[in-house]
């Protein structure tokens, strides 16, 4: 297939989530331990960061540890933290002019996590670039019953009414509440559920599902995801009539 290049299009999503599935039964399949497809899964991960950048793309935001990922194996958990150290790689960063975020319970990190991350955080916050969000510990339920804490206790303050709660109000106390909803969620690795991420967020998000395992997706199966995108009609419960007035 032509390399496209899609950088050209008008119609590139500003914010792509992709929920990095597979990499366990990537290594099932070639033999190897699950670590070994945490390790393959890096080297995707730095070829779609690359491409989204490059494509346009302004937000790229990453499941890359839930909550109920902390019921694994310790030692699966340990690898997985010793990887993240070592593969937010801050050369990658500057290079593209890329900032770094992070959602989610940071508190539950390692420390060392927690001050690399916070590093790369610190050194890239003046770049323009793309911003890639990092969601680590997190789960939409914990960020949902953080954002009511937080409403309940103001309200509580008598900071705010409990008549003027919207869904503004919800959305200003996510932990997303920096960046637009997403435009288009890829999900690799042949399931077809969204598996507590970005709940609130991708009410009128377009989904795109794959069969391929995250440590093979690469340039072509991005391309693939981004012109389905770019066929679909978004019309945010209005009428296609609407959409094209």
């Amino acid at each position: 297939m032509p390399h496209t290049d899609l950088s050209v299009s008008k119609h590139i999503p500003a914010h792509v989530a992709i929920i990095m599935d597979g990499n366990g039964r990537w290594a099932k399949e070639h033999g190897k331990p699950r670590t070994e497809g945490h390790k393959e899964g890096v080297e995707a991960l730095r070829v779609i960061v690359e491409e989204a950048a490059r494509m346009g793309v302004k937000y790229l935001t990453l499941y890359t540890f839930s909550t109920e990922n902390w019921k694994r194996p310790h030692e699966e958990v340990s690898a997985l933290m010793e990887l993240l150290l070592n593969s937010i790689e801050e050369d990658l960063l500057q290079k593209n002019n890329l900032k770094l975020q992070i959602i989610g319970e940071k508190a539950k990190l390692p420390t060392a996590v927690q001050q690399a991350l916070q590093h790369l955080m610190d050194t890239t916050n003046a770049n323009t670039g793309m911003c890639i969000v990092l969601a680590l510990s997190y789960s939409s339920r914990w960020e949902l019953t953080e954002a009511v804490r937080q409403i309940a206790q103001q309200v509580q303050e008598g900071i705010l009414s409990v008549d003027d709660i919207s869904s503004a109000t919800v959305a200003a106390h996510l932990s997303t509440n920096f960046m637009p909803d997403p435009d288009l969620l890829i999900r690799t690795g042949a399931e077809k559920r969204l598996s507590n991420y970005l709940l609130w967020q991708c009410a009128y998000t377009e989904l795109y599902f794959c069969d391929t395992y995250w440590p093979d997706f690469r340039k072509d199966e991005f391309h693939r995801a981004i012109e389905d995108y770019q066929r679909r009609e978004r019309r945010f419960g209005k009428t296609s009539e609407q959409v094209n007035d």
